[in-house]
């Protein structure tokens, strides 16, 4: 067996054993698991995630993601618990203790806070009998199914499965809470999912090139080129929008385009987008419709005209 075969072969062990143990894991989840939920859910505080080593790691990952899918949550290391930052832990708190052996000595003065304290303790551990799940209010056991290394000390499945377990918990919190993706956004304003979850409104010109109906070409022209869209909304005199001119629309009527007015020859009855579409969206009717900008209506302010999307806004956030 050559070196490269000998690689994949041990990769493919490891991501199927992984796999195998999420199954397990799958099946093995109780009403300890939705009485996780319910205490979280009854905590008007924060949940306090700590571990040491590995368990630390992913716990800083699962504190993370209950914080941005709505759930307030921060890490606390243990160590540096006993030495000052049990004072981030308060009633009204919910302390979630990962440990795969259930006892780490690092935990032993959070664990007695919480006793001293009357604070919830949720222990996520594969030892049922250790001294995390017996001093533990609810118990997330994840199974004992040993690590892909083959002689146990890698952490490797069980981290796989303590983190599932808290992406569990995470989605489990945000989809009772019915989590949209607006709310998402709030705490991902940046990069590239700020951007896939950007709305509209977020991204639309409200100084619009608009002119009355009935506006000579020549005053529409001027407009049209003062705002440098390539397009002029033509609405009535109560801003609602009627039809659009746009570079199209000027090719098709240059035979005497300057004794004209908008309404001669504007195309009516336009594409419009609402404020409140995800721009991904808009970028999908513009490629489709190969054009380059929307004219942003609500339609429940009467057909009113009240922002612009280009599609050169979206490719400036990394959409397209």
């Amino acid at each position: 067996m050559t070196d490269n075969e000998s690689f994949l072969k041990t990769a493919k062990q490891v991501v199927t054993d992984e796999a195998r143990a999420l199954d397990v894991l799958a099946d093995s989840l109780d009403d300890q698991f939705a009485e996780a939920v319910h205490m979280i859910l009854r905590a008007p505080g924060r949940i306090i995630v700590s571990g040491i080593g590995k368990s630390g790691h992913i716990g800083h990952k699962i504190a993370a993601t209950l914080a941005s899918t709505g759930t307030p949550a921060y890490f606390v290391h243990p160590a540096e618990a006993s030495h000052g930052d049990l004072g981030m832990v308060s009633k009204g708190d919910v302390v979630l203790a990962i440990s795969n052996s259930g006892e780490a000595p690092e935990l032993a003065n959070l664990l007695a806070f919480t006793q001293r304290f009357g604070i919830p303790l949720i222990g996520l551990s594969s030892k049922p009998e250790s001294t995390l799940m017996k001093q533990a209010d609810v118990h997330l056991l994840i199974p004992s199914l040993g690590e892909a290394c083959g002689f146990g000390m890698v952490p490797s499945v069980s981290t796989t499965l303590t983190l599932a377990m808290g992406d569990a918990l995470a989605i489990a919190l945000m989809k009772y809470r019915d989590f949209k993706p607006e709310d998402f956004r709030a705490f991902h304003p940046g990069g590239k999912l700020g951007a896939q979850l950007s709305t509209v409104r977020d991204l639309m010109h409200k100084d619009l090139p608009l002119v009355p109906v009935g506006t000579p070409m020549s005053e529409a022209l001027l407009v049209m080129s003062q705002k440098s869209f390539g397009v002029v909304g033509v609405t009535d005199e109560t801003t609602r929008l009627l039809g659009i001119v746009t570079d199209g629309d000027l090719r098709r009527n240059m035979d005497g385009l300057l004794g004209k007015n908008t309404e001669e020859v504007m195309t009516r009855d336009p594409l419009t987008i609402a404020p409140n579409a995800m721009a991904e969206e808009a970028v999908a009717i513009m490629n489709d419709r190969k054009i380059t900008s929307l004219f942003v209506v609500d339609p429940a302010a009467q057909g009113r005209a009240e922002g612009l999307l280009h599609i050169h806004d979206c490719l400036r956030v990394g959409l397209g």
